[in-house]
């Protein structure tokens, strides 16, 4: 079975002063390029919207993904993706992985989400995530028996405290330009440029 998408895309964007998910690149917004390159790996998307639900669903509605809304997004990463988990179990309870991804970042490319998932079937570990600059992050496949463990996240908390927390189950594949993420005018100015 291929693995369930969830895309994180719940925030406000504080820092960037205005909505990152509709940044252009290429011309296409961040939050369309995530959602694009998810779709070409598989069929089951889901996209975790929040802050400015209305016009965050409509930059996705022509897509064939799935979207559903955290009301309750200020809580924290964490909360989005219990929120995304949870959507998924119930419309897919057999489902036994899922890739975390985050659409603020510009480098992403389905063919990186298809070595994670090489590297998946490849390898008895529960998890397997990005590595880049000198940390691991997202995008992450995490397997059925972490379920719970993403579950109990706190709200505030994103998918890198499993990471640390289970680090003896995580296999990583190589992100070049992973460490791009795009959450200030300033980043966006510079990657632009």
């Amino acid at each position: 079975m291929e693995p369930g998408i969830i895309i994180l895309a719940a925030g406000s964007s504080t820092r960037m002063g205005q909505s990152k998910q509709l940044l252009e690149i290429n011309g296409q917004s961040l939050l369309e390029h995530a959602a694009s390159e998810a779709l070409r790996v598989s069929n089951m998307v889901l996209v975790v919207l929040g802050a400015q639900y209305e016009k965050h669903h409509a930059a996705i509605v022509q897509l064939p993904v799935h979207s559903v809304e955290n009301k309750h997004w200020k809580k924290g990463m964490g909360g989005s993706l219990k929120t995304g988990l949870s959507y998924m179990l119930s419309g897919f309870p057999m489902l036994d992985s899922v890739l975390i991804l985050v659409c603020d970042q510009p480098f992403l490319k389905a063919e990186l989400l298809e070595k994670i998932i090489e590297a998946s079937k490849e390898t008895k570990n529960s998890i397997v995530a990005s590595a880049y600059g000198k940390t691991v992050g997202v995008p992450a496949l995490f397997k059925r028996p972490v379920f719970q463990n993403l579950l109990l996240l706190n709200d505030k908390d994103g998918a890198k405290a499993i990471l640390l927390e289970l680090s003896n189950s995580v296999v990583t594949v190589n992100f070049p330009g992973g460490e791009v993420d795009l959450d200030t005018m300033e980043d966006y100015e510079s990657f632009v440029k």
